[in-house]
């Protein structure tokens, strides 16, 4: 595993929410690293309510995570 994430720190809420995706995406990475199969597996879930509802979700607590970080409710 390459060292990537530096900090939670971002200058504005937009880049805290892509940072919040990029955690959501490098998670999915790291857990199914073959891209063939994370490939394969992408038509059962993006037509899937369900799943894109839980990605969200992932997303979301990221979100928190990196709100928390940059004392967004300060």
């Amino acid at each position: 595993m390459a060292d990537w994430l530096t900090s939670l720190k971002t200058e504005t809420p937009q880049q805290g929410f892509e940072l919040a995706i990029t955690l959501a995406r490098k998670g999915v990475g790291y857990t199914q690293p073959s891209a063939e199969i994370r490939q394969a597996l992408r038509p059962v879930y993006e037509s899937d309510a369900d799943s894109l509802t839980l990605a969200s979700q992932v997303i979301a607590i990221h979100f928190q995570t990196v709100a928390l970080a940059n004392n967004h409710w300060k």
